[in-house]
């Protein structure tokens, strides 16, 4: 087993013996060395967006101080969810090694398949309404004209 996805499975058993969440664990790699390492913590937390990628993305961000992981790798034991493939795009994490499938995740009870074709049909899970366009546009505006913003 690759060690880097050794680590991240052994943080996935470390999370499933305590119940803190699911079969989930990541690593982030930077230069051969770890950034972050960590597991699912949703169920320890009542957060649902605390899958092991968000996570490992919060703790290196934080130990490196900045939101672009460019220079980083991702491992996850599984296949990101929609969620989680945001978060490693807007980190700007350009490879991510993953173990098992959103199959495999579907059939250990995760919703895995279901997210991935709402995401593509968004209309289909829930009512998306949208409310007071053209005031909540202007914030754009705004942003454009602040000299001081930070891209990202």
């Amino acid at each position: 087993m690759n060690r880097w996805m050794q680590i991240a499975y052994e943080e996935a058993l470390s999370g499933m013996r305590v119940n803190d969440g699911g079969p989930f664990g990541a690593v982030i790699v930077q230069n051969d060395q770890i950034i972050s390492q960590t597991h699912n913590e949703v169920l320890r937390t009542n957060d649902p967006t605390a899958h092991a990628e968000i996570n490992a993305i919060r703790a290196a961000s934080q130990k490196l101080g900045r939101f672009d992981l460019s220079d980083c790798t991702l491992y996850t034991t599984c296949y990101p969810c929609p969620m989680c493939m945001g978060a490693i795009l807007w980190a700007k994490i350009p490879i991510v090694y993953y173990g098992a499938t959103e199959a495999d995740a579907t059939k250990g009870g995760f919703n895995d398949e279901n997210f991935h074709a709402h995401i593509r049909n968004p209309q289909d899970a829930f009512d998306l309404r949208p409310l007071d366009l053209e005031k909540t546009r202007t914030l754009f505006d705004q942003w454009l004209e602040k000299s001081d913003r930070i891209l990202y």
